[in-house]
């Protein structure tokens, strides 16, 4: 018979509904669980608080998973969340009728907190953030194979959090190779290829989906620049809806790569070139290049909290720079990927960046990730796109 779960305390009274209990609340345990175990967490009265991950190791030391004492979390548990998450995408959201690739599982949003599940055709890619989700990773399997009849699998977890979590994933395919083979994916009518081995994170960024499509429709006989283009996803939808020009600007010549053969699978002509981006930005103004539409997505900038000012000093040479690349009356699309940086300390940075460019800023929408990326009104760190889109005036 299974053990019944270790109970772990808390030293203070918890009146928090948000799910991460961090680790100077925590009793330790007399009998260390190991990382990743389910365990009871009471509180300092010994009032039932949940069910969730413990990890002695990690600065959150609880990811509470479930709040009824009723419910065990269990592989049926898994199975239970995962058809919810695809439900919702499926039966509420109708993702299947514009795209192929979408989030099936956003951790916290959608209350498996440590767990990212991106769905790309036939190919399910499981990226681990806590020790837990990745010691019950073949309950995971089974409840997406449920869900995803014949799917492929690829598993990782980035080095920084299998050191904060105290724990070892080598990457794992269902194909039995490494790398695992790129597929083709399509959103909105523009085919792109999604590989995991070869590009950063998950291997296409789903969650601008919805940006890209929006500010495309903008694009039809414009001039357009994308920096940070990455493997090509806005640059491409512009020139698919018509943009007169599109240049792409990266630095890293492997995903450019993927960029040039994105452009090709959908016959849209758009140049590369690889630079690193602040230099490409001063040359080009010494040489007064400008554009009717720029866009500006810069990858991940910190994710340390004690490193967001100097995070937002890089936004802001960023944007100052880009913003000289629009020209009057141009459309500028700017993005911040970094979690830790709050939507109002973005907007601020951009209004410095506008003030020092001596350029008006017209902001016309303001957005996120697309709704396959929810949150859930408590718990704010899903919540880590922010889109802005501007009209720039002299």
């Amino acid at each position: 018979m299974d053990q019944p779960p270790q109970i772990v305390r808390l030293k203070h009274p918890w009146r928090s509904s948000h799910p991460w209990i961090f680790q100077r609340l925590v009793e330790k345990p007399d009998d260390r669980p190991r990382p990743g175990s389910v365990v009871e967490v009471r509180g300092e009265d010994d009032a039932w608080i949940g069910r969730g991950f413990y990890n002695g190791h990690a600065r959150v030391a609880l990811r509470l998973l479930e709040t009824d004492p009723e419910v065990a979390v269990d592989a049926a548990w898994f199975a239970r969340k995962i058809a919810d998450a695809v439900r919702l995408r499926r039966d509420i959201l109708r993702l299947d009728e514009a795209t192929d690739a979408w989030r099936v599982v956003h951790s916290e949003g959608d209350g498996l907190s440590g767990l990212v599940v991106d769905r790309y055709a036939d190919l399910l890619v499981v990226e681990f953030f806590s020790a837990g989700m990745h010691r019950h990773r073949e309950w995971i399997f089974d409840a997406l194979r449920a869900q995803f009849p014949g799917c492929r699998f690829h598993a990782f977890a980035d080095r920084h959090v299998q050191k904060q979590e105290s724990f070892d994933c080598r990457p794992f395919n269902s194909e039995g190779v490494e790398p695992v083979a790129p597929v083709v994916i399509h959103e909105h009518g523009v085919r792109f290829r999604a590989d995991p081995a070869a590009a950063h994170k998950t291997g296409f960024f789903t969650d601008q989906r919805d940006n890209r499509e929006w500010l495309s429709r903008l694009c039809a006989g414009q001039r357009v620049l994308d920096l940070c283009c990455n493997t090509g996803g806005f640059g491409i939808h512009a020139a698919a809806r018509g943009a007169k020009s599109v240049l792409g600007v990266d630095i890293d010549a492997d995903v450019l790569g993927i960029a040039r053969a994105n452009a090709e699978l959908n016959d849209v002509d758009v140049a590369f070139e690889q630079a690193e981006v602040h230099a490409w930005l001063r040359d080009a103004a010494a040489r007064g290049e400008t554009y009717d539409v720029v866009v500006l997505d810069p990858a991940k900038m910190t994710r340390a909290r004690e490193k967001v000012v100097p995070a937002l000093k890089k936004y802001l040479e960023l944007n100052r720079l880009a913003l000289a690349m629009v020209a009057p009356g141009g459309l500028f699309a700017t993005f911040s990927c970094t979690g830790l940086v709050t939507e109002e300390q973005f907007l601020d940075t951009l209004r410095r960046a506008a003030y020092q460019a001596n350029r008006t800023l017209q902001v016309i929408r303001v957005a996120g990730a697309g709704p396959d990326h929810p949150f859930h009104a408590h718990v704010h760190e899903p919540r880590y796109l922010k889109a802005v889109f501007c009209r720039v005036l002299d």
